[in-house]
């Protein structure tokens, strides 16, 4: 656990796993998605991955521990973020897994910077423009907290559509009460507005995410992963990011926008495709 001041911004990170040691331990920068805090528990950075990698996670601007400066965010803040975090623990390169809203901060860091990527996962994530963009979460700011974590889950596994056919309603409130656990962060006493604003400020900067023109400029090794009930980053819009980044491979996994805590096959797949490199 640790702070830096990055671009003149003070930002929280961790650190954990054994550092490589002859190459034998890949290093992998974990990029969280839409209001991310890494208080929130259960984390998807704890586990096997930090069996496998020396891994490096931080809160993004606006959100969590991390400062939160009133100011226009766009996707390049936040990919250049990364980029100097890096820097700052002497990384020059680093594996890089992105989930949703970080899925598309790693196209824009493999864009901007991509020389500092060895191996990419893109996980449930989208590349706006002509291959379609993540679900408008923006338009569910204006809910009260149980309303927006209802819709988001019903939004995120199609299974759960409100009215679906085969919806259960039991099963259904009990990942309700798992969420709202999760969110819940004891001893957090940051002023809610300033909390807020960098939410809102992270969602302004989500809207403004298009790379569909750029994509074939990734060059790096690329895993691409989906749920295959996916309705906030459906399935097709994965499929496109796969036709259009050059040397990828896309593979999906029984679950929604939450597959990774579904399926217990999605965290030895991402493993292996990272120690292919080794």
């Amino acid at each position: 656990m640790a702070r830096a001041i990055l671009r003149g911004i003070d930002f929280y990170y961790e650190l954990s796993g054994d550092a490589p040691a002859d190459g034998e331990r890949p290093r992998l920068l974990f990029i969280n998605g839409t209001g991310g805090d890494l208080r929130q528990r259960p984390r998807l950075i704890d586990g096997p991955l930090t069996d496998a990698c020396q891994l490096l996670a931080h809160d993004q601007r606006g959100l969590g521990q991390s400062g939160k400066p009133d100011q226009a965010y766009t996707m390049a803040d936040y990919a250049d973020d990364a980029a100097a975090l890096l820097d700052h623990l002497g990384w020059p390169s680093a594996h890089v897994l992105g989930v949703s809203f970080g899925g598309m901060v790693a196209q824009e860091l493999a864009l901007r910077h991509p020389g500092r990527i060895d191996r990419l996962v893109l996980a449930c994530t989208s590349s706006g423009g002509g291959g379609g963009a993540s679900y408008p979460l923006h338009e569910l700011a204006a809910l009260g907290p149980d309303e927006y974590m209802t819709r988001v889950i019903s939004i995120g596994d199609t299974r759960w559509a409100q009215g679906g056919e085969g919806r259960d309603e039991k099963r259904f409130a009990q990942i309700a009460a798992f969420v709202k656990k999760r969110q819940a962060i004891p001893g957090d006493d940051e002023d809610p507005e300033r909390k807020a604003r960098g939410a809102q400020r992270q969602l302004e900067a989500r809207l403004g995410h298009d790379t569909w023109d750029r994509l074939s400029e990734i060059s790096m090794p690329t895993l691409l992963i989906g749920g295959r009930y996916d309705g906030i980053a459906p399935p097709e819009n994965m499929e496109n990011l796969a036709a259009r980044i050059p040397d990828s491979r896309l593979e999906f996994f029984e679950g929604g926008h939450g597959f990774l805590l579904e399926d217990r096959r999605a965290f030895p797949r991402i493993i292996e495709f990272l120690s292919d490199a080794l």
